[in-house]
C-alpha cells in the first residue's frame, strides 16, 4: 500500500466514528460553544458539569419517560465521548497542520472524497470544523480543509453563517457563497478565485495575503498606454500613456505615488538598476526623473526623431534609446553624455534589451541585430522574422533571446550563435512585448490580437492565454520576484495578475465548449446541456455538482430534451443520431437512427410516448419512446427543418424549414395536414399558442404570422421588425405573443386583435432569446450584446438588466415556478440567477435614521428592502442594488462574483498588498461607509 492511501485511510479512520452521530449532534453542539464563548473546545467536553450541559441543552419533550430521558442521555453521552476522540485525533493529524489543497495532496483527496461524498454525517463534521476555526485556534487548518473538501464536493453552502470563521492556506476556488454572512471572518493567503460572494455579508472581514486569477486593474491612465515597468525590487511600478502622463504606482497599496505631466505623449518608461534613476522617451528627447522626487535630472539631446524605447544596462552606467531616425544611441549616465551612435538600421528602432551581464545588447527594428555594448559594433545579425521585429528580451541567464514581430510569431534564438530555436506561434496580430519569467522558465507575450499568452520556453508550447483587453497589448513584464503579471494597453488600462493563480487554479467541471441546448428536468432539480464537446451533462441546479456525463455521440450535440416525467433524456447530434438517455441509471437506454444529416431538434409528445426529431435532411421522423422503433418519417420539406413544436393536446407537429413554409402533421396517421404558405423567406421559429387554436411563426422576411390550426389558414401578418425575426413565444395565458429579432428590439402583439402593444428597445445587439415567466408577468430576453434584461409586460417597463456573460447570450429560460432564470453564453458558461424581487420598504426614513444615529446595520433590512435610500451611508447608490443576482456559474473559467456583497470596514487585501474594495466595487458589491 503506498503513502497516499495510507494517509487516506488513517484520516478516514479519525473521521469515522463522525458517521454515528445523531444527527443534531453537531450543529447543537457548535451553537453551544458559540453561545458559550469557548476557547479550548477538548477542556470543556472533557469537564462532567459541562458535558451534562452540552447532553440536555437540546430541548426534550415535556411528557418523556424516564426510560427515554435515560436513553437521550446515553445517546449524548456517547456522542460526547465520540468527538472527543475526533477532536484529540484531528488536533495531532497532519490534516491539522498541512495544506491539503496543494497538488501533493490530489490522490488523497480525491480517494477520501469517494469515501465520504454521500456521508452526511461527515460532511457534518466539516462543516463543524469550519465554525470552529471561529473559537478554537488550534483547528485553523482542520477547518481550512474541511472547507476546502466541502467546496471540492460542491455542497451546498449558500445562505450559512460563517461569522469570524478563520481560514488560512487553502484554495477556496468556485466556492459558492450566495447570501452568507462571513462577517468578522479571517482569511490569510487563501486563493479565492471564482468565488461567488453575491449577496454576501462581508463587515469586518480580515481577509489578508488573498490570491486571485483575475486581473486586478489600476486606472489612472485616460488614454493608451504604451509602457509599464517594475522597479528592481517590485515596490513600485512605473506606467507611461498618450495622455502626456507617467505614473509612479506605490504597489503596497496599489495607488498613484507620483505623477509626472508633460506635454506629449510618453512612448517607454525604464528603472535604472538600483531604483532611484527613471528613464522616459518624449518625442525626439531622453528624459532622466529622480524617482523619489518625481523632478526632472536631465534631458538628453541627440536624436533626430520620435524615440520609441530606452533601457538601462544592468549595472547602470550605460542608457540606450532607439528612434524613428534609424539610429541606436548609447548615453553615459554619469556624465549624461552621449558615448556613441550606432547607424545601420533601415527604419524605426522599436525596441532594445542588454544581456544580464551588460556586455552585449539586442535592438528590433527593420534590423534585428546583436551590438557589443562597450564597442558599439554590431555582433552579428539575426534572421528569421518576415516582417520587422517590435520586441526583444534576454532570458534571465542571457542563454536565449526572444523576439517579437508584425508577422505575428514569436522566436527564440540561441545567444551565443544567433541560431533560431524555436517559432512559437497562436498570435495573429503584432507581437508588442515578450518578456522571461525571473525563473527563465516561462515567456510572456503581449499582441495586437488583444491576447496575452504564457508559452512553456522548453517545449514552446502555449500553457494559458488571457483575454481581458479590449486593444492593443502594448507591453507585458514580470515583477522581480515572479509572483506577479502586469500589462499595459492601448485601451488605457493597466492589469496585474497573480502569476501563481493561473497554474494553480483547479480544472472546474464546467462546458468545455459552447452550449447549444439546455433543458430543465420538469421536476426541477436538473439541467441538461448538449455542447460542442460531443457530451451531454446533467447538474444538479441546487449545487451545480455535475450529477452524470452522457458520453455516446461522437459529433456536436444540437438539442437535449427531457421526457415529462424527467425519467428519460433525448439528445440529436450532428453524427445524425438520436440517443434515449436513463437518467436514474445513467446509462443509454437507445440509439436512434435514420436521418441522413444533422439532427436539429428533438422534443417530446406532452403524454411522453412520442420524440419527434428535425434534420439538416429536410425530413421530421417520429419515433415510439417505449419500443425505441420508428413510428413515421415526415417528408414535404425541401430544405433544412429548423423548429418543431407539439400541439398542446399532442394530436398535431407543427414545423418550420428554410424553404419559408410551415407545416402541420397529424401525430396519429402521420400524414401531412397542411402546408401554410406565406413568408417568403426562412421559417425561424414555430410556436402553438396555450389553449392550442393559434400557430405563431417568426421568419427571415421579418414578419410574423398568425395561423388558424382549426381551418389551417393565415388569420394574420404582423409587421414591424426590420430584420430577421429570431424567436416567438406566447403568453402563458396565450393574450400576448413576444418576438425577439435581429433589429435588436423586442414586440409585444395582442394575439386578439393582431395589433402591436409594445416595441421594447434597450439591447444593442440581436435578441437571441425571450421566455416568459410562468405567471406571465416578466418576459426576459438574451441578446449578442451580452446581457440579459427583464420586462414588466403589463406596463411595459424595464425592470433590469443582467450584464454578467462575457459573450453572447444564445438562450434563456426560467424555471417552473419562476424563482430561476437560466442562461446559456458563447463563454462556454451557463449561470442559473435568483430573480426574485423584493418590494421598497415603507419606512426607509425611519431606517436612516437608526443608521445615522449609530444602531447596528440589521443585514436582514438590507437584503428585504433593497431599494431604499441609503445614500447617507454608503458610496454607492442603492438604486443600483437588485436582487437578480448569479446564484450559480457553471464554467470551466469561473470569475469572482461580488454583486450585492456588502462590505462595512475591514480589509481585503491581495498578495501585493492591494486593497481590492476597489475590484470588488466594480463587479457590484456595496460599500458602505457611515459618514461623519
Amino acid at each position: 500500500m503506498n503513502g497516499s492511501n495510507k494517509q487516506e485511510q488513517n484520516l478516514y479512520g479519525v473521521l469515522a466514528p463522525s458517521t454515528e452521530f445523531n444527527e443534531l449532534f453537531l450543529p447543537t453542539l457548535i451553537k453551544i460553544l458559540k453561545r458559550k464563548k469557548i476557547q479550548d473546545c477538548l477542556r470543556f467536553l472533557t469537564e462532567n458539569q459541562n458535558q451534562w450541559q452540552v447532553e440536555y441543552e437540546e430541548p426534550q419533550g415535556e411528557n418523556q419517560s424516564l426510560f427515554d430521558k435515560e436513553q437521550i442521555y446515553n445517546v449524548r453521552k456517547n456522542d460526547v465521548e465520540k468527538i472527543t476522540d475526533v477532536l484529540n485525533k484531528i488536533k495531532e493529524h497532519e490534516f491539522n497542520r498541512q495544506n491539503y489543497s496543494l497538488e501533493g495532496y490530489k490522490d488523497i483527496k480525491l480517494d477520501l472524497i469517494k469515501n465520504i461524498s454521500y456521508d452526511k454525517n461527515i460532511i457534518e463534521l466539516f462543516k463543524f470544523f469550519v465554525n470552529l476555526t471561529a473559537l478554537d485556534e488550534r483547528y485553523i487548518q482542520c477547518g481550512s480543509n474541511s472547507l476546502h473538501l466541502l467546496i471540492e464536493m460542491k455542497v451546498d453552502l449558500k445562505t450559512q453563517s460563517y461569522e469570524k470563521i478563520r481560514i488560512r492556506n487553502t484554495q477556496l476556488i468556485g466556492a459558492n457563497f450566495v447570501r452568507c454572512d462571513l462577517s468578522g471572518s479571517e482569511f490569510n493567503n487563501v486563493i479565492i478565485s471564482g468565488m461567488n460572494l453575491n449577496g454576501a455579508k462581508l463587515f469586518n472581514c480580515k481577509w489578508r495575503n488573498l490570491r486571485i486569477s483575475e486581473e486586478i486593474k489600476l486606472n489612472g491612465h485616460h488614454s493608451r498606454v504604451n509602457s509599464v515597468c517594475f522597479s528592481p525590487g517590485g515596490n513600485s511600478l512605473a506606467s507611461c500613456s498618450d495622455d502626456q502622463s507617467i505614473l509612479l504606482w506605490d504597489m503596497k497599496r496599489g495607488k498613484i505615488q507620483t505623477l509626472i505631466q508633460r506635454k506629449s505623449k510618453v512612448q517607454s518608461v525604464c528603472f535604472s538598476s538600483n531604483g532611484r534613476t527613471l528613464a522616459s522617451s518624449i518625442c525626439k528627447f531622453v528624459y532622466l526623473w529622480n524617482v523619489k522626487t518625481g523632478k526632472q535630472m536631465s534631458k538628453l539631446i541627440g536624436h533626430t526623431d520620435d524615440v520609441w524605447t530606452v533601457c538601462f544596462s544592468p549595472y547602470g552606467a550605460t542608457l540606450v534609446s532607439g528612434s524613428v531616425d534609424k539610429s541606436i544611441r548609447l548615453w553615459n549616465t554619469k556624465t549624461i553624455q552621449l558615448k556613441a551612435k550606432l547607424d545601420g538600421q533601415y527604419r524605426n528602432v522599436y525596441s532594445i534589451c542588454f544581456s544580464p551581464d551588460g556586455t552585449i545588447f539586442i535592438s528590433g527594428g527593420n534590423k534585428f541585430c546583436l551590438w557589443n555594448a562597450q564597442s558599439g559594433l554590431k555582433q552579428a545579425k539575426l534572421i528569421g522574422h518576415s516582417n520587422y521585429v517590435s520586441s526583444v528580451c534576454f532570458s534571465p541567464f542571457g542563454t536565449t533571446i526572444a523576439s517579437g514581430s508584425s508577422d505575428n510569431s514569436i522566436r527564440l534564438w540561441e545567444a551565443k550563435t544567433g541560431q533560431q530555436k524555436a517559432k512559437l506561434d497562436g498570435h495573429t496580430n503584432t507581437v508588442w512585448s515578450v518578456c522571461f519569467s525571473p525563473d527563465g522558465i516561462t515567456l510572456v507575450s503581449g499582441s495586437g490580437d488583444k491576447t496575452i499568452r504564457l508559452w512553456d520556453v522548453k517545449t514552446g508550447e502555449q500553457k494559458i492565454k488571457l483575454d481581458v483587453h479590449t486593444d492593443d497589448v502594448r507591453q507585458v513584464c514580470f515583477s522581480p520576484d515572479g509572483n506577479t503579471l502586469v500589462s499595459g494597453a492601448y485601451d488605457n488600462s493597466i492589469c496585474l495578475w497573480d502569476v501563481n493563480t493561473l497554474y494553480s487554479e483547479a480544472k472546474f467541471d464546467g462546458p468545455t465548449n459552447a452550449v447549444y441546448s439546455i433543458c430543465y428536468s420538469p421536476d426541477g432539480t436538473s439541467l441538461a446541456s448538449g455542447s460542442l464537446n460531443k457530451s451531454i451533462c446533467l447538474w444538479n441546479v441546487k449545487t451545480g455538482q455535475l450529477e452524470t456525463k452522457f458520453d455516446g455521440h461522437t459529433d456536436y450535440v444540437r438539442s437535449v430534451c427531457f421526457s415529462p416525467d424527467s425519467t428519460t433524456l433525448a439528445s440529436g447530434s450532428d453524427d445524425k443520431s438520436i440517443r434515449l438517455w436513463n437518467v436514474k441509471t445513467e446509462q443509454q437506454k437507445a440509439k436512434l437512427d435514420g436521418h441522413t444529416s444533422s439532427v436539429r431538434s428533438v422534443c417530446f409528445s406532452p403524454d411522453g410516448t412520442t420524440l419527434a426529431s428535425s434534420s439538416y435532411d429536410k425530413s421530421i421522423r417520429l419515433w415510439d419512446v417505449k419500443t425505441e422503433q420508428l413510428k413515421g418519417k415526415f417528408d414535404g420539406h425541401s430544405d433544412d427543418v429548423m423548429s418543431i413544436c407539439f400541439s398542446p393536446d399532442g394530436t398535431t407537429l407543427a414545423s418550420g424549414s428554410d424553404d419559408k413554409s410551415l407545416r402541420l402533421w397529424n401525430v396519429k396517421t402521420g400524414l401531412q395536414q397542411k402546408k401554410l404558405d406565406g413568408h417568403f423567406d426562412y421559417v425561424r421559429s414555430v410556436c402553438f399558442s396555450p389553449d392550442g387554436t393559434t400557430i405563431a411563426s417568426g421568419s427571415n422576411d421579418k414578419s410574423i404570422r398568425l395561423w388558424n390550426v382549426k381551418t389551417e389558414q393565415q388569420k394574420a401578418k404582423l409587421d414591424g421588425h426590420t430584420s430577421s425575426v429570431r424567436s416567438v413565444c406566447f403568453s402563458p395565458d396565450g393574450t400576448t405573443l413576444a418576438s425577439s429579432s435581429y433589429d435588436r428590439s423586442i414586440r409585444l402583439w395582442d394575439v386578439k386583435t393582431e395589433q402591436q402593444k409594445a416595441k421594447l428597445d434597450g439591447h444593442r445587439d440581436d435578441v437571441r432569446s425571450i421566455c416568459f415567466s410562468p405567471d406571465g408577468s416578466t418576459l426576459a430576453s438574451g441578446s449578442g450584446d451580452k446581457s440579459i434584461r427583464f420586462w414588466d409586460v403589463k406596463t411595459v417597463y424595464y425592470k433590469g438588466k443582467l450584464n454578467n456573460h462575457r459573450e453572447e447570450v444564445i438562450s434563456v429560460c426560467f424555471s417552473q415556478n419562476g424563482t430561476i432564470l437560466v442562461s446559456v453564453s458563447d463563454d462556454n458558461s451557463f449561470r442559473l440567477w435568483n430573480v426574485n424581487t423584493a418590494s421598497a420598504c415603507s419606512n426607509s426614513k425611519t431606517f436612516c435614521r437608526d443608521v445615522e444615529s449609530g444602531e447596528k446595520i440589521q443585514y436582514s433590512d438590507l437584503l428585504l428592502f433593497p431599494h431604499m435610500n441609503l445614500t447617507r451611508i454608503t458610496s454607492v447608490p442603492l438604486s443600483d442594488f437588485s436582487s437578480h443576482i448569479t446564484i450559480l456559474v457553471i464554467s470551466q473559467n469561473l470569475n469572482l462574483e461580488t454583486k450585492e456583497a456588502l462590505i462595512l470596514k475591514g480589509e481585503f487585501v491581495n498578495q501585493c498588498h492591494i486593497d481590492l474594495r476597489q475590484f470588488f466595487k466594480s463587479k457590484g458589491s456595496l460599500i458602505l461607509e457611515k459618514k461623519n
